[in-house]
């Protein structure tokens, strides 16, 4: 048996997924508002920021990996126009829903499908851009992930990678203190869920920091990579470039 670290936890690699979207299934309806209420609102700023990188044109194809409830994709759709595409993909269909009923509210029809990041139902050499928010460390074999990323990314595409990262040294006391002694109250609190949120903290500690993930993206078949901290490196932006 493979093992694969769910959170702190260690567990089957096959059941990682299944534990994954359970925590999903459990928090989707709370999504935004919890995001809003634990990061006071940062987080519309981070994808603020990372719609500017993305620099879509109009008539261009964008990807949107693990979208959940779909703020990129709605700001995607806005840049691309009626000439371009923007999918919009999630592995949790709860997380799918959501988000589709919540563009759907916004005016916005876009290809919404469930798809499983680490095998791309798409050709190669389709998109523009790709993106990943807040889903890259939930990811089983993230190695696997990025290169189906990149295989789907023309040449000059762009990979944006927003997650939650290492922070600095004078915030880590705070931040620690903060993931797990308030964040899985607040959770049990508006989403009636600690542990799920007990697991976001836990997962944060388990991902590849800056340096790690850049390597990792280079690994993976992206010729140029750069990131950007955000908030203290709270959050950071990964940009990857297939040459």
């Amino acid at each position: 048996m493979t093992t694969t670290h769910f959170g702190f936890r260690s567990v089957d690699e096959a059941e990682k997924a299944r534990h994954v979207r359970s925590v999903f299934d459990s928090v989707a309806p709370k999504y935004d508002l919890m995001n809003d209420l634990m990061s006071a609102g940062l987080h519309r700023a981070w994808k603020a920021y990372t719609v500017m990188v993305a620099n879509l044109q109009e008539g261009q194809r964008a990807l949107d990996i693990a979208g959940g409830t779909g703020d990129l994709a709605l700001a995607f759709s806005k840049k691309v126009g009626k000439s371009g595409q923007v999918v919009h993909t999630d592995i949790n269909e709860a997380m799918l829903s959501t988000g589709r009923n919540r563009l759907l509210d916004a005016g916005v029809v876009l290809p919404t499908l469930v798809c499983d990041a680490e095998k791309l139902p798409f050709p190669d050499n389709y998109f523009n851009v790709v993106s990943v928010a807040f889903g890259l460390r939930n990811m089983t074999h993230k190695d696997v992930a990025l290169a189906e990323m990149q295989r789907v990314l023309k040449p000059g595409g762009k990979l944006l990678v927003l997650e939650f990262s290492k922070v600095a040294a004078p915030l880590e006391k705070a931040y620690d203190w903060y993931s797990f002694k308030v964040l899985p109250k607040l959770g049990k609190l508006i989403a009636g869920d600690d542990a799920s949120y007990r697991y976001l903290a836990e997962s944060i500690r388990m991902h590849p920091g800056q340096e790690e993930l850049k390597a990792l993206m280079h690994k993976g078949g992206f010729g140029h990579v750069d990131y950007h901290n955000l908030t203290g490196g709270i959050a950071a932006l990964h940009v990857g470039i297939k040459c």
